[in-house]
């Protein structure tokens, strides 16, 4: 009996493992978003790979000066030199390795609470809508799924008295920082206090200084950078801390502020769109912690993920910068262990009467949901005029390649954000490229801005005094119009 459940569970997750995977390819090469910070990346690697051009530094961090590590684009580089520039091999990497944090979730689950948390935990990280959209997201903070619930299962590793387990730890945290480096700094404090919680345990000073040598590692090319460039990187972190006033300790203003957004960051990660109907299951979740808070704490585990968990909320209250702006995203590295401390506490309600009719109708209201925000994202046409798809984009690069049958021409591109990365590494990449010189024939490429018709329509009135359209052929949320250069005598 014991060997077939066992089975069971483990013919259990790889369903879960192979149905979470499947979702994240859903239409991939149609619906992948690549945009404004995937063409900069592109483009970026691109040098890298055809002309050899080495860098230190990787993408800016939001509005402040400060640039992540390099270590994003070293990860993707290879898939997109085996892909020969195309991006969806990196975007396939990133997909597998958020489907293997799903394994690692289930496993710190089954050593936090039982085979039951930690199936339930994979459960709703593999069919979670917000979950895939995340994985889906060929991006710098897409390796943070992994990363934030690795740092997890090195923790309970930690407390088994691995010997590798905090210079692995402090390795994580410093590549946290390259790729997330928003709420991932506060790994830090919450690293400092489970050291001191299980300070019977602390290791000995040979490991810490390793530690903090397996961190510094991780900013070595930042290091390099500011030696060679003095300046750059200090001086832009100096006015971030100091100068723009990026934290507060009017803590409690913030906080009132705050409380909704914190609490919609959280139920999104299981009700998309269903923030009302998850607030009866949060309050028994909130219930449950109150409830039983002394008895879980007795538990290692426990005051680990607790704190993991309480972390970004806590620290968020002192943050205030990046033009003011607060995004989801900044949560990325925590969004598993959100889902693991859920699960935990739901698995124990069930213990209590009408527990496993609270979970059932939990469950129920989760598929039904989700199911809905999934469709809605990936069921979409490619013909659908408020859509910006990955396919759309090259089939208005292929019929250009077709039309100009090599002749010369000029492009203008508009797109929201302004600058047209994703253009220019497709361009690059399909190997059409247009002339410096002004020509005959001219396309304007442009691409729908529904919060922002206006800037379009001032865009469209200038083109039209630069030539003359002869032809238009529009892909979902994308119009290229051949023009007729005006010659102005």
């Amino acid at each position: 009996m014991c060997v077939g459940n066992m089975l069971t569970k483990r013919f259990n997750i790889l369903i879960i493992l192979l149905s979470a995977f499947l979702l994240r390819i859903y239409r991939l090469p149609e619906l992948l978003g690549f945009w404004y910070d995937q063409g900069r990346d592109a483009l970026v690697i691109w040098d890298l790979i055809n002309k050899g051009k080495l860098f230190l530094i990787g993408p800016m961090m939001g509005f402040t000066g400060m640039f992540r590590g390099p270590w994003y684009y070293y990860l993707i580089a290879p898939f997109y030199y085996l892909g020969k520039g195309n991006p969806i091999f990196p975007s396939f990497f990133l997909i597998s390795i958020t489907v293997f944090a799903i394994y690692v979730l289930y496993d710190v689950g089954n050593k936090l609470g039982g085979k039951s948390v930690g199936l339930l935990a994979a459960f709703l990280a593999g069919f979670s809508s917000y979950i895939i959209n995340s994985s889906r997201w060929l991006s710098n903070p897409t390796p943070m799924l992994l990363i934030g619930i690795a740092l997890v299962w090195v923790f309970f590793r930690y407390l088994e008295k691995k010997v590798w387990s905090l210079p692995l730890a402090t390795f994580l945290i410093g590549m946290g920082l390259n790729f997330g480096a928003a709420t991932e700094i506060y790994y830090i404090p919450a690293l400092i206090l489970i050291l001191f919680i299980n300070r019977k345990i602390l290791p000995s000073l040979k490991i810490l200084i390793l530690s903090l040598m397996t961190f510094l590692f991780t900013f070595l090319p930042q290091m390099i950078f500011e030696i060679r460039h003095p300046g750059v990187l200090s001086g832009a972190l100096y006015n971030f801390i100091f100068q723009e006033n990026s934290f507060t300790y009017n803590f409690v203003q913030i906080l009132i502020l705050r409380l909704k957004t914190y609490y919609d960051i959280f139920a999104s990660k299981f009700f998309v769109n269903g923030n009302l109907l998850f607030l009866p299951f949060f309050v028994l979740f909130i219930f449950n912690i109150f409830r039983n808070f002394k008895k879980y704490w007795k538990e290692d585990r426990f005051k680990i993920v607790f704190i993991l968990f309480l972390a970004p909320f806590l620290g968020t209250l002192f943050f205030v910068s990046n033009l003011g702006g607060f995004y989801d995203y900044y949560f990325t590295g925590y969004y598993l262990i959100f889902i693991l401390f859920f699960s935990f506490i739901f698995i124990n309600l069930t213990k209590l009467k009408f527990g496993k009719f609270i979970l059932i109708i939990f469950m129920s209201i989760f598929l039904f949901k989700n199911y809905q925000s999934f469709k809605f994202n990936y069921g979409k046409s490619l013909n659908d005029g408020e859509i910006i798809a990955f396919k759309n984009q090259l089939s208005v690069i292929n019929w250009i390649k077709s039309d100009s049958k090599n002749n010369p021409f000029n492009v203008d591109v508009y797109v929201p954000p302004v600058i047209p990365y994703a253009y220019e590494y497709l361009f690059l990449w399909q190997n059409l490229g247009q002339q410096e010189k002004l020509t005959t024939v001219l396309y304007t490429l442009y691409e729908i801005d529904p919060p922002h018709p206006e800037r379009l329509e001032a865009w469209l009135d200038r083109q039209d005094g630069i030539g003359k359209v002869t032809e238009s052929v529009k892909f979902g949320g994308i119009t290229v119009d051949k023009r007729e250069r005006i010659t102005h005598e």
